[in-house]
């Protein structure tokens, strides 16, 4: 089969390599009929996140029509429509009986490299490193999905992939964020990154009360985006000082809830967003922390901060100061795709969002490695590119 690989940074190809198997009996196999570049994709991309080896298989967000089940699947049938977590869970554990998907203690065969950096193993995730278990992604022809009784969704026959697609991890995502920040009716919620799971998280402030929802952001086309699609207030940092105008924008009391949706690759002008660059660079520190520092600053006391932009190590300069005198609560983690697909596919189903909004173009899968190159470099007002193998 086609599947997009990994060769180094910035090197994706295109590579022929063996179908997937039956390697457990409670695999199923996936022919896949849409799958998607995530902005996480871009930290691999990039090379910022370790245990990447030559030809691993990219991809953790897509869907398809289920081909063949190993003994042991119970709720899957041959030409089932799925929709797949990007985030693996056995559904035994104690995280898993907790809903905490992304925390699953059985998933990844590889957690022993994790309790260094984290002190725990987490769960395994498709196509995202040997650090989170090693497994082939979705960007492919076929792919196997362990677990596959309680990593996946059944969809409905009449509703296109491009609607789909987004609650394998986006729209999750941007979901948990939101879910994240306790938010309480009137609440004003700031965002910084207008990206998919950006625009996803300005939704799902809305669904959960907000009043107001701010979105921060340079690129025009995506601030256009969350201004029309996700009807959130704009700022343009490139053109105003964040901090200031979101002081300005609340009577000076700042935002009660703050989201990030950038990660460890953020941008910005300050002195710390210089020095961060150099210092991811030269790996003297592992993440660019400008946002979450921005975040911690602006957002008024007593309120809530939700981390939802991937971080894979060491940050520096974090303002600890500012965050223990203001007394905020801080709130993080990948996100429980398992807990928040089926509402999120009812929502879908009653028309009160159309998740294909974020898609800007559709290539075939064999362009993956051009839709890498538009997606990193925003070029051709590119938001997220939807792969058809």
């Amino acid at each position: 089969m086609k599947a997009l690989c990994w060769h180094g940074n910035t090197d994706v190809r295109i590579d022929n390599v063996p179908d997937p198997e039956i390697l457990n009996p409670r695999d199923a196999i996936l022919k896949v009929t849409a799958t998607t570049i995530c902005g996480s994709d871009l930290h691999l991309y990039d090379g910022f996140v370790p245990t990447m080896k030559p030809g691993d298989i990219l991809g953790h967000e897509f869907m398809g029509e289920i081909v063949e089940t190993g003994s042991e699947v119970k709720k899957l049938r041959k030409g089932d429509r799925v929709a797949v977590s990007s985030m693996i869970g056995c559904g035994q554990c104690f995280f898993c009986q907790r809903q905490n998907w992304s925390l699953c203690d059985n998933s990844n065969p590889n957690a022993w490299m994790q309790e260094k950096l984290f002190g725990f193993g987490t769960s395994g995730i498709f196509g995202y490193s040997h650090l989170f278990g090693g497994y082939a992604g979705g960007d492919a022809e076929y792919v196997r999905v362990p677990f596959a009784d309680f990593g996946t969704v059944k969809l409905p026959a009449d509703i296109p992939d491009e609607k789909l697609l987004p609650i394998s991890d986006a729209f999750p995502t941007g979901y948990m964020g939101a879910e994240l920040c306790n938010i309480q009716p009137g609440d004003t919620v700031a965002v910084w990154g207008c990206g998919p799971v950006g625009q996803f998280a300005i939704i799902s402030a809305y669904m959960l009360g907000a009043e107001r929802v701010i979105a921060i952001d340079r690129f025009p086309n995506r601030l256009q985006l969350a201004q029309e699609f996700a009807k959130a207030e704009i700022i343009n940092y490139e053109e105003v000082d964040a901090g200031e105008a979101l002081k300005e924008m609340t009577g000076g009391l700042g935002p009660d809830a703050c989201i990030d949706a950038v990660g460890m690759e953020a941008h910005g002008l300050g002195v710390d967003a210089a020095l961060d660059k150099v210092q991811q660079a030269v790996r003297l520190e592992l993440d660019r922390a400008h946002v979450l520092r921005q975040m911690i600053l602006a957002c008024r006391k007593g309120g809530t901060l939700a981390v939802m932009g991937v971080y894979a190590g060491f940050i520096d300069k974090f303002p600890m100061g500012a965050l223990m005198n203001k007394g905020l609560v801080m709130r993080a983690g990948q996100m429980h795709g398992q807990k928040y697909m089926p509402m999120l596919l009812e929502r879908i189903q009653n028309g009160e969002v159309d998740p294909s909004r974020v898609f800007s173009h559709q290539l075939p899968l064999t362009e993956a490695p051009r839709g890498f190159e538009m997606f990193k470099n925003k070029t051709d007002n590119c938001t997220k590119v939807l792969l058809k193998p």
